[in-house]
């Protein structure tokens, strides 16, 4: 699949993923990642929460799932379902506290279906997304190296 200006890179301590990003379904939330990643934030971030099964959940500034950027976003659901290689916004209770934390799925998460903003999903490199650490927190946990936009690179 050919880069677009919504191609978002993880260079990740496991190996390089790519993710699509969808703004026809998250316009406000891709916007927002993208200045996070041009900002620099997510690069050197770790896979704080890792749910064998489930999903890996990185984006927290102190690792602990509790911190952000401190810009919340209100909730853009949508009919996308999470399913393996889904690239979600986590959140807390409140529907509009999504922030710069996500999660992409290791399988089906029809649970989480029109309750968690979609804003993605993976097209390269899910076999280096399923060998992240697991845990809850992650001991030693793996970690963004660096987050690149595609039209951006040199």
């Amino acid at each position: 699949m050919a880069a677009t200006e919504n191609t978002l890179i993880l260079e990740t301590t496991k190996g390089p993923v790519t993710i699509e990003m969808r703004p026809d379904l998250a316009p406000n939330h891709v916007a927002r990642i993208k200045e996070l990643v041009r900002e620099g934030f997510y690069d050197g971030i770790v896979f704080h929460r890792v749910i064998d099964g489930f999903m890996a959940q990185t984006g927290c500034p102190q690792g602990t799932g509790m911190g952000g950027s401190g810009k919340k976003l209100k909730a853009e659901f949508n009919k996308e379902p999470h399913v393996r290689g889904t690239a979600s916004m986590a959140r807390a209770a409140n529907p509009d506290s999504g922030d710069s934390q996500f999660f992409i799925c290791f399988d089906d998460a029809s649970f989480l279906n029109g309750q968690y903003t979609v804003w993605g999903k993976v097209t390269e490199g899910m076999e280096n997304v399923d060998k992240i650490k697991r845990g809850e927190p992650v001991k030693d946990p793996d970690k963004i190296v660096k987050a690149r936009m595609a039209a951006d690179a040199t």
